[in-house]
């Protein structure tokens, strides 16, 4: 079995803005406040509709086999279609299970709306049964099934009322939680060249995600206990043998 746990980090789409509302003589700073502005005019929050984010970084958790790899994908220089090419040739090549933190309601719309964007064809994806009676049943799409479990939405019960933060939820079951980053410091830290953190912060929300996922496997009786601490194990051997600075600052805040 293959497994993805992933998240994408996101800024405005300036080029977007500066198109749709005739903006050419703003800089992108300019740009995006004019964006978030109207937003919070129209609705109250500033946060932008899914249709005006572009991607900046993608980070997965792969479990295969007797390993797991946790990494973001492309290089630091790397555009937005070149991710999101990168993560649909992953579920092409693979078929994996995905888990997300709330990739219903956020990640995977974006992730529709740039592929559309930059003409990335991904038919394992979107596949219902059409072709491969398998997906009729276990697709990627369908919000009941799980080929794709959002950890955020499951474990709600499917309600508003009921989600939590990734953050909280981590800290509630001794992981680690953000350290520190979130994601509405994203923009200002793109702004400033911090393309590096942006990407290491989002391999520490899918690790936390991983983690939290391994609990669930453990409740819904797919892991045993000795299954748990073994998996937890991995991990922790992982982390200790890719030795990055944000990597061992989550292991010790794990431990």
């Amino acid at each position: 079995m293959h497994c993805f746990s992933f998240d994408i980090e996101t800024v405005p789409d300036v080029e977007f803005g500066r198109r749709m509302w005739n903006l050419d003589e703003l800089g992108d700073e300019d740009v995006a406040t004019a964006m978030t502005f109207m937003r919070q005019q129209e609705s109250g929050s500033d946060f932008l509709p899914l249709h005006q984010h572009r991607i900046v970084a993608i980070s997965v958790a792969l479990r295969t086999g007797d390993d797991f790899r946790i990494w973001s994908l492309g290089g630091e220089d790397a555009d937005e279609a070149e991710l999101v090419q990168r993560f649909f040739d992953g579920i092409e090549r693979y078929t994996p299970d995905l888990v997300s933190w709330n990739g219903s309601g956020f990640d995977l719309p974006v992730l529709h709306y740039r592929a559309m964007k930059h003409g990335i064809a991904a038919p394992r994806y979107w596949e219902i049964g059409d072709s491969d009676r398998e997906f009729r049943y276990r697709n990627y799409l369908s919000r009941f099934h799980w080929r794709h479990i959002d950890l955020m939405d499951v474990l709600a019960g499917f309600q508003v009322r009921g989600r939590a933060s990734l953050d909280q939820t981590a800290v509630l079951l001794g992981f680690p939680g953000k350290l520190g980053m979130s994601g509405d410091k994203v923009w200002e830290i793109y702004c400033d060249g911090g393309i590096g953190k942006i990407r290491h912060y989002c391999e520490t929300d899918v690790l936390n995600t991983w983690l939290i996922f391994l609990r669930f496997e453990f409740i819904r009786g797919n892991l045993d206990q000795a299954g748990l601490e073994r998996e937890f194990r991995l991990v922790r051997e992982t982390l200790k043998s890719i030795d990055e600075p944000h990597l061992t600052e989550f292991l010790v805040a794990w431990n």
